[in-house]
This record gives C-alpha cells, sequence and structure tokens, in this order.
C-alpha cells in the first residue's frame, strides 16, 4: 500500500466552506474526507496536517474554532496553529488610520511539514488541499529531492484550482459539495477515557 499524507489549508478550505451559505458543512470531519479522497484498495494514510490560526480578536468565532481543533485531535488529526499579527493601515488621501490582522507561518509551516516529511519517509504521495500558489517552492524542492513522490493539488470545494500550483504538481483533484454533506463530525467528539472533548456549536446544528 502506498503510503500517503494530507496537508490541509485551514483557511483556504474555510472560506471556500462559507459558500455553501450553510454553517453546518464547518463542523467538517477531515479523516473521513481524507478517506473518500485516496485510492483505498492502494493507499493508506499514514497523517492528516491542518493548518490554522485563531482569531483571538473575535471570541465567538475564536470559541468555536477552538471546539473545531479539539473535535479534529480526537479524530486522528494533527493541528498545527500559527497566529495573526496586527497592522496598522492608513489612507493617504483622506489620513484615516485603522488596523487590521495579518494570519502568519501557516503558509511556511505546511512547506515544511511537506518537505520534512519527504525526508523521514512518512509518505509517497501527499494530498495538498489549498490553493494558495505561494507552496510551490515547497512542492518544487520536494520534486527535485524525492523525484518518485507524487503531489496531489486538491482544491477546495467551490472554488477552482490554482494554475500555479497546478503546474507543480503531477496531478489534481477537487473536493466535491457531495464529500463535504457526506463528511460531518457528530455532536459530540470522545476522549480515550469516554469524557466528551468537543461539542458541535449551536450555530452549526
Amino acid at each position: 500500500m502506498t503510503p500517503v499524507c494530507f496537508y490541509i489549508d485551514g483557511f483556504n478550505l474555510y472560506h471556500a466552506l462559507v459558500k455553501f451559505q450553510d454553517d453546518k458543512v464547518k463542523w467538517l470531519d477531515l479523516a473521513a474526507l481524507a478517506k473518500r479522497l485516496i485510492l483505498p484498495t492502494t493507499e493508506t494514510i499514514t497523517g492528516i496536517y491542518y493548518f490554522s490560526a485563531y482569531a483571538d480578536w473575535l471570541p465567538g468565532p475564536m470559541s468555536r474554532h477552538e471546539q473545531y481543533v479539539s473535535a479534529l485531535g480526537a479524530t486522528g488529526v494533527d493541528c498545527i496553529m500559527g497566529h495573526f499579527k496586527v497592522k496598522d493601515r492608513g489612507c493617504k488621501a483622506c489620513g484615516s488610520k485603522w488596523k487590521t490582522h495579518e494570519e502568519k507561518e501557516t503558509d511556511v509551516s505546511i512547506g515544511i511539514h511537506l518537505l520534512n516529511d519527504a525526508y523521514k519517509g512518512q509518505y509517497e504521495k501527499a494530498y495538498l488541499v489549498t490553493r494558495d500558489s505561494d507552496l510551490m517552492p515547497a512542492v518544487r524542492m520536494v520534486r527535485t529531492e524525492f523525484p518518485q513522490k507524487h503531489i496531489v493539488a486538491v482544491a477546495p470545494p467551490l472554488m477552482g484550482h490554482s494554475n500555479d500550483l497546478i503546474g507543480v504538481c503531477q496531478s489534481k483533484k477537487k473536493i466535491t459539495p457531495a464529500q463535504i454533506n457526506s463528511c460531518l463530525l457528530p455532536q459530540h467528539l470522545y476522549g480515550a477515557a469516554g469524557q466528551i472533548v468537543a461539542t458541535r456549536p449551536p450555530e452549526y446544528d
């Protein structure tokens, strides 16, 4: 069986799910989704990695996100969290000033894990769930150092591929709305001792 890993850009995927205009799909079971994307007769999943960051200035969304990360952990998904950086912005024409939040570390973290796992022999095939062309250098390096490894560019649902990214990957795949709707987490997720470790937010019911 071919060992495969999944590298999931949480923000790319979240913005795709928003397009459904149905909040229940945000309670998405990534482990179940991964099983629907592989070739089950020849491939076996050796790792699923979810990359994101908490919007700590938004209490409601952050609380829901924390529950989701706990739920993913209970299903065996490794969650690698970055952070947001506050940036000052301004308008030269009118003099207005405001603050924005810029997500940091996600792209770098995905690239580092993709390359490091290649060196460690964690996969022979990697599914890269994103449409972010900033990952092109990491993909190129994996293909240069490990030409036998296969990288699949996976487009989030209701969004197209990045032409630049699929240009450096060996193949492409697209997540369908039907796959999303059939891969939702249960209301409660349980830990090894039987305790509840995550509960679906009421907004996602």
